[in-house]
């Protein structure tokens, strides 16, 4: 009797492969449901800020709203993007807009790179030049579009008294004329997008090995041989990430030129944010102005999807 109850009671207290700790799926059930508490926080204010505005943009893309209305908005289908595909000005402000974001992407990135590669060295004084490097990067863009437009000034401004201290010309209207309005802002945007270039660079610089330099210099390799062999692949993940975040802003970018030229002269600046701005806010076509909106994120849409299919398929050829 005593061992049929032992056998009986070791039979029902048999141990189970479960790990310490975890229970039953109804315990996983209410960690998941805890878990999409703890991120819902972060969401909230992506849903309400970012995906939400996204979503009634495209949906105001096809009605046909407008300011000053009495009536309400009425569903007009592809009626906004039938327009918008036979409307030469905005074509014309997408052109531009593609000059100034490639215009300004590569010399950025030459120039934060050359920048990065001393700002690694081993200098005196290295901590504030660091420092100095990144002002650009802490000022709004308002400020240092106004700060330009001093720069630029055609009487007073720094870079016409230099030339004429220099000898060579009594100075130009930069921001007004046809052929340099366009150069003189994308060399504006090149400075104040340059710091935050260099910052990740130098984060990927100083990720780099010091060993595998060192080897490569007692093989005999130069500087340059040395770059191309060590550096730079270690490097490429990181250009490849900030060069293309660096384009999607510029081609998105709107506060520096608004504030330097208005979109002019003749339009020769008007990027396509800037004539989405003027038709929504400056004639009122709400609906409109969403239909360039979409055409806009379409785009970096594609250039996402891009960027992220030949990542992936380099990671698959590694």
């Amino acid at each position: 009797m005593t061992s049929a109850t032992a056998g009986t009671r070791s039979a029902t207290t048999k141990p189970t492969n479960r790990p310490p700790g975890s229970s039953g799926r109804r315990g996983g059930d209410r960690h998941g449901g805890g878990a999409w508490f703890l991120v819902l926080p972060a969401l909230l204010p992506i849903l309400v800020l970012s995906v939400g505005p996204l979503l009634y943009g495209i949906a105001l893309a096809f009605t046909d709203s407008q300011s000053g209305r009495t009536t309400a908005s009425r569903w007009v289908g592809l009626l906004n993007f039938r327009d918008l595909a036979h409307d030469g000005l905005f074509w014309e402000s997408f052109r531009i807009g593609l000059l100034w974001a490639v215009g300004v992407t590569v010399p950025q990135f030459l120039l934060a790179l050359g920048l990065a590669l001393l700002l690694n060295q081993r200098l005196r004084l290295r901590w504030l030049a660091r420092a100095l490097a990144i002002i650009p990067w802490a000022m709004p863009e308002v400020v240092v579009g106004i700060m330009w437009r001093l720069v630029y000034q055609p009487d007073a401004g720094i870079l016409n008294e230099t030339l004429r201290t220099l000898g060579l010309g009594d100075g130009h209207d930069w921001l007004t004329g046809l052929a340099t309005a366009l150069p003189a802002v994308i060399l504006a945007g090149v400075w104040a997008g340059m710091p935050q270039t260099t910052v990740a660079l130098l984060a990927g610089l100083q990720n780099t090995p010091r060993e595998l330099h060192e080897a490569a210099a007692i093989d005999g390799a130069g500087a340059w041989r040395r770059f191309r062999a060590v550096t730079w692949p270690a490097l490429k993940p990181v250009a490849l990430a900030i060069t293309a975040l660096n384009f999607i802003w510029n081609f998105n970018s709107f506060a520096l030129v608004y504030v330097l030229t208005n979109g002019g002269p003749g339009g020769r600046t008007r990027l396509p944010m800037l004539f989405a701005y003027e038709e929504a806010f400056r004639y009122g076509q709400f609906g409109y102005a969403a239909a360039m909106g979409c055409v806009m994120v379409a785009v970096i849409a594609v250039c996402l999807a891009l960027f992220l299919v030949g990542r992936i398929n380099e990671g698959r050829d590694k």
